[in-house]
């Protein structure tokens, strides 16, 4: 018998996967957490019901939403991830020397547990020195850190559920408040692709345009997410994502990567036309 696993990205489209087997089924505090073994692409992270990472492509995303920052600021020695309990933001940020200190705010500590043990190749980062996990709710956490961050990450899920506290215009504002004067946060933004996920990336990024004085957005292609597009924000105090990057650092550093690459940081950020007009109608 077939089995067969579907991420639904509307009421009208599926993504589906052929499983060979379910390793493990849990119901957390927040949420239901599967890991599933698909056949061509790797173990695949589930949280009620919508995929989260697969390990084929969960690289591009982990590379992109970490190494951009990475190579614009100058000088990252602590970082706050909210979110990001499987640990491949971390996975990426760890391979920086210069890094001294990562927070992890990750409100369920059994998707921590289970990535742990299904996810070994990717949450091992989680056990680096530097890195301290906090299970608490990352809206909360944040109210009460000021001028603490160079680099905040935000790793989050989907709007709504346990994420929701994440996309509002005060979450923003309090990331802006933790961060130094010239610190850096990154978001995901969402697929631009379907209508209702527009609709998010439009919320998202006016919230943050009204929070921070930079605010860019760019796009990187992640096959297993809704439409295989899908965009990042970029916000600063100081930094602009490509006149500040410095290419010839980044590379003296000899990041080993599978998908970022300097040469690649500037056209991420020149988007398509109807992206372009999706972003302008908020801007």
């Amino acid at each position: 018998m077939e089995i067969w696993y579907s991420d639904n990205h509307t009421d009208n489209v599926n993504f589906s996967l052929r499983i060979n087997k379910q390793l493990y089924s849990v119901e957390s505090e927040f949420q239901r957490i599967d890991i599933l073994e698909s056949v061509d692409l790797g173990k695949v992270l589930v949280a009620d019901g919508d995929l989260m990472l697969a390990e084929k492509d969960e690289f591009i995303y982990h590379e992109m939403i970490s190494h951009i920052p990475m190579a614009v600021h100058p000088n990252v020695k602590k970082i706050l991830v909210i979110g990001g309990g499987d640990g491949g933001v971390v996975r990426e940020l760890i391979k920086y020397d210069t890094v001294e200190k990562i927070d992890v705010v990750e409100i369920d500590q059994l998707l921590v547990e289970v990535c742990r043990k299904y996810l070994p190749q990717i949450a091992g980062s989680l056990n680096d020195k530097r890195v301290s996990i906090y299970n608490e709710d990352g809206l909360r956490f944040i109210r009460s850190k000021t001028d603490e961050y160079d680099l905040i990450i935000i790793d989050s899920p989907n709007p709504f559920g346990p994420g929701e506290g994440l996309f509002t215009k005060e979450f923003y504002g309090n990331c802006y408040n933790a961060l130094h004067f010239d610190g850096i946060m990154i978001n995901q933004n969402e697929s631009p692709f379907y209508e209702e996920e527009a609709f998010q990336c439009q919320r998202m990024h006016k919230r943050i345009l009204e929070t921070f004085p930079i605010s860019k957005v760019y796009q990187a292609h992640i096959p297993s997410y809704p439409s295989g597009h899908w965009l990042f924000g970029f916000a600063s105090k100081k930094y602009h994502p490509v006149r500040d990057l410095n290419a010839e650092k980044w590379l003296e550093k000899k990041i080993n990567t599978k998908y970022y690459q300097p040469s690649l940081h500037k056209g991420v950020f020149a988007l398509p036309v109807y992206v372009e007009e999706l972003l302008k109608d908020v801007e």
